[in-house]
């Protein structure tokens, strides 16, 4: 037999072996299944979206299955419920790895006003993620919680008071958590600014200061992959500049919150 020549095919026989073996040892591997609240609304569709697209399985917790289906699609694990009923919370959060909570009150009164949903909804899934024993909690709530004089309680029921609620709630569980605090919500393309990272929940004047969705999903997707982001509450919203290209440095700058 001629060395030479067969060289050649040894060498792509080794190359193919190689790949046969990296699929095989992908084969056991699943992607993290990652529980989505609020996955129908305009954050939420976005989460989604950002979630599958870096290799995560998506749960998501919605009243109508089919409905859902037209705004998310097919690759998505959908089961029934509503997080006021902590029976299907807890069926939905089974087996997940992590919980995204995008949740919101549909009215400042009612059956989903913001004690409902904002409070209690969080509640029942952090109790959920708890039982299921989630690796992380990431929960999006408001800038101004910390003012009980804010304009925003005073027009619907409450709501920052009740997201504090939720907060609180979820920092005294003992599971990993992020607490995102965003300022006004701007349905436009993210990636276009700097997302500037603050603590303290300080008092803004009438500056306005916002946030495209798109950059929240964005952070929220970025949480659940840096440790350092974990156990930690902040504010956020867009400046003019680049956009972040180390989020692991801008978490680790944060503070962790002082244990409960």
């Amino acid at each position: 037999m001629n060395t030479r020549s067969s060289t050649p095919a040894r060498r792509l026989a080794l190359i193919l072996m190689a790949g046969v073996l990296a699929a095989c040892t992908g084969m056991g591997k699943a992607p993290k299944t990652v529980l989505v609240a609020g996955a129908t609304g305009q954050t939420g569709v976005l989460i989604v979206r950002q979630l599958q697209q870096q290799g995560y399985h998506v749960r998501a917790l919605v009243r109508d299955p089919e409905k859902a289906r037209g705004q998310l699609g097919p690759d998505v694990d959908y089961v029934q419920g509503d997080v006021k009923d902590a029976a299907t919370v807890n069926a939905a959060a089974s087996g997940v790895q992590a919980v995204v909570s995008s949740l919101g009150a549909r009215g400042k009164d009612g059956p989903d006003r913001p004690e409902m949903i904002d409070y209690h909804g969080v509640r029942n899934l952090v109790d959920a993620a708890r039982a299921a024993r989630v690796r992380q909690f990431v929960l999006i709530s408001s800038r101004g919680v910390t003012d009980r004089n804010h304009v925003l309680n005073r027009m619907f029921g409450n709501v920052l008071v009740w997201k504090l609620e939720g907060e609180n709630y979820l920092r005294a569980s003992g599971l990993a958590y992020t607490i995102v605090r965003p300022g006004g919500l701007l349905n436009e393309p993210g990636g276009k600014g700097e997302i500037v990272l603050e603590q303290g929940d300080k008092p803004v004047g009438g500056r306005g200061l916002f946030i495209p969705r798109e950059d929240v999903a964005t952070l929220c997707v970025e949480a659940l992959e840096h440790p350092e982001a974990k156990f930690r509450t902040f504010e956020v919203h867009r400046v003019d500049g680049p956009p972040v290209s180390d989020w692991k440095a801008r978490f680790a700058a944060l503070k962790p919150d002082p244990r409960p």
